[in-house]
């Protein structure tokens, strides 16, 4: 009977998911725990902004009517736009001017004691070296699955930046910032670009929330607090700060056949805490590793309740990247990538299709090559630094400098994508030419078959040594036999 108990204790702790299965534990939320943090939210980021819309009003311009819902000043005649706002250079040059934008500016450029530098500038390199791994991860899982977050999409669908038209370069402006925050040392320090993308970023969220409430106050249908809670309140930025890190960690790189040394994780967790901080969230949940996977996993039990809404963003990401530079990889091999990462439960909740087992082999493929390139980098530290160099750069010139990026202009993260009583994302339909050449997925089934023809090998070989060893102990056995009748 005591076994009984114990077992049925044990039980009653463990919980499935989405198909990921963990025990609670003391560090493990509670449903009341996170809706407490629905309603809490950066003040002191929207208080600063108050001011600097004083110091420099946003342009004025007509309502945007576009699917893009990117806001553009109207313009008479041969008159140029005017340059987007920068409102960390407007915090830098007016802080002095104002008490309160002057204890902003303090609490932002004080450095916690916890920060370890060299720590964090070892988070960095974590990044690039499962680089390949970490994009895949962040776009079909932390990004894409993130979709089943039915609270959250409402805030996302209200500013229109993930229809069809505008999901990848949105998606491209992200990555610049994770780019920023990890390309050097300098960068992430105060005043540098990583710290400054992240207090754009800061700012930008206190602008997209300002506007939504000021509608939902108009128009309460619009919006509702109540059910919603705050538009980018305190859970939903610990829960993008997890996604970028905890989600890597635990499920996107074990599900592509990658585990990250202990070492490793802690130091990439620093980095995240530190932009956690910056960003103006809550950064005590994730202090320490146990305290971030359990956090990670108490969301996904309790927030990913996919609605239709989430299907419209889902499939909209998938229509806006499929048979795009540089991969030019299918519809069919992004939801195959999907499906691996996320599995089939919740991918069928997301209202994603099923391809065929051929593109889950190519996916299969696809982790074999970052299985071989990441483990043989890592374990000899001279190349390892040679990539992680590399990939700064590789990274950085497809998103940012080339054409099919971000064309050579990096985002101040300005409030492009205004959301109005008509700005609610809708499902595309529309289809577009599909190009011949998929780099990527030819990269795949060749990583593919590289990697049964080596298992076949691999297992032929091992096969004959296994044979001449038995036999040879056969043949042995016998003469001994022989010798001990004799």
């Amino acid at each position: 009977m005591l076994w009984d108990d114990r077992a049925s204790a044990r039980e009653s702790k463990r919980h499935t998911c989405w198909g990921y299965t963990f025990e609670e534990s003391s560090d493990h939320w509670s449903k009341e725990q996170i809706d407490a943090l629905k309603n809490s939210y950066d003040t002191s980021g929207e208080a600063c902004l108050n001011i600097l819309d004083q110091v420099s009003p946003p342009v004025r311009g007509a309502l945007p009517r576009s699917y893009s819902q990117e806001q553009k000043p109207s313009l008479a005649g041969d008159e140029k736009p005017p340059p987007p706002r920068d409102l960390y250079d407007l915090l830098r040059q007016h802080h002095a001017d104002d008490p309160e934008l002057d204890q902003f500016w303090t609490q932002i450029n004080t450095v916690p004691e916890w920060v370890d530098w060299q720590q964090i500038e070892r988070g960095q390199d974590v990044f690039y070296r499962y680089g390949g791994a970490a994009l895949t991860g962040l776009a079909y899982q932390s990004l894409l699955g993130g979709m089943g977050g039915g609270r959250v999409v409402e805030t996302l669908a209200r500013t229109g930046g993930f229809s069809t038209k505008v999901a990848r370069r949105r998606l491209f402006e992200t990555t610049q910032h994770i780019l920023q925050c990890t390309k050097s040392l300098q960068s992430m320090q105060p005043g540098g670009d990583g710290f400054a993308s992240t207090i754009r970023v800061r700012l930008l969220h206190a602008a997209v929330r300002k506007r939504i409430l000021k509608l939902s106050q108009e128009k309460p249908e619009y919006y509702s607090v109540e059910k919603w809670g705050i538009p980018i309140n305190d859970i939903d930025s610990i829960a993008t700060i997890l996604t970028f890190s905890a989600t890597l960690i635990w499920l996107s790189f074990p599900r592509q056949g990658i585990w990250l040394r202990q070492r490793e994780i802690e130091d990439y967790l620093a980095l995240w805490r530190y932009v956690a901080y910056v960003v103006g969230c809550p950064e005590g949940p994730i202090e320490t590793p146990q305290k971030a996977k359990a956090l990670m996993e108490s969301l996904l039990l309790h927030e990913i309740k996919p609605t239709d809404m989430s299907k419209v963003l889902a499939n909209n990401i998938i229509k806006s990247l499929h048979d795009q530079p540089p991969g030019y990889a299918s519809a069919d091999m992004l939801i195959a990538s999907a499906r691996w990462l996320n599995g089939d439960e919740l991918c069928d909740s997301l209202g994603l299709a099923r391809p065929s087992l051929y593109y889950k082999a190519l996916f299969a493929g696809q982790c074999l090559f970052f299985i071989a390139v990441c483990y043989t980098y890592r374990s000899i530290p001279p190349l390892d630094r040679r990539k992680v160099q590399m990939l700064k750069r590789v990274f950085y010139a497809i998103i940012v400098d080339s054409n099919y990026g971000l064309a050579g202009t990096e985002t101040l993260f300005d409030f492009k994508y205004v959301p109005e009583f008509s700005t609610v994302t809708e499902l595309d339909s529309t289809s577009q030419d599909v190009p011949k050449m998929r780099g990527v997925e030819k990269r795949n089934l060749k990583s593919l078959v590289i990697g049964l023809g080596l298992f076949g090998v691999t297992s032929w070989c091992t096969w004959k040594v296994t044979s001449l060893a038995v036999g040879t102990l056969w043949s042995v056995a016998k003469i001994c036999y022989s010798s001990i009748s004799a």
